[in-house]
């Protein structure tokens, strides 16, 4: 009896652990913990804002939340209306300007998606993610 009840928890755990590994295989681009955007892709408020005019403003976030507010200057590109907004914003854009990128929070995805896209499909080279996003902006407000 107590060999049976040993074997059915080795069992469950063995299971447990395959699960958890091939989870953590699965995900390994996405653990929570680590940021899917390179240091080298990141710009902090006052970095972005020493660039002056030397910078463009993105905002990635929907179409509703950029009408409420939005960085001063930014133009809205998000994922949404891709294939509309990005041949509005291609003449405001230079090869001497940086582009920073911003969404709602640190964890909002779409910052990133947007200046990967301009990266790959745009071939725009100096694109950043603000970091901390809109959030962030408003504390240095």
């Amino acid at each position: 009896m107590k060999f049976r009840g040993f074997r059915e928890a080795t069992v469950l755990i063995a299971l447990a652990a395959i699960l958890a590994i091939s989870e953590g295989i699965y995900f390994r681009d996405k653990i929570s913990w680590q940021s899917p955007i390179p240091a080298s892709e990141l710009v902090t408020v006052d970095q972005a804002r020493a660039w002056g005019d030397g910078a463009i403003w993105v905002d990635a976030r929907p179409d509703e939340e950029f009408a409420q507010d939005h960085v001063p200057g930014a133009l809205s590109l998000n994922e949404d209306r891709w294939n509309e907004l990005l041949p509005q914003f291609l003449p405001n854009w230079s090869p001497e300007k940086r582009v920073v990128v911003y969404c709602s929070a640190e964890s909002c995805n779409a910052a990133r998606d947007v200046a990967k896209r301009l990266r790959d499909e745009a071939q725009i080279k100096d694109v950043f993610v603000l970091q901390g996003g809109w959030e962030e902006w408003l504390k240095k407000k």
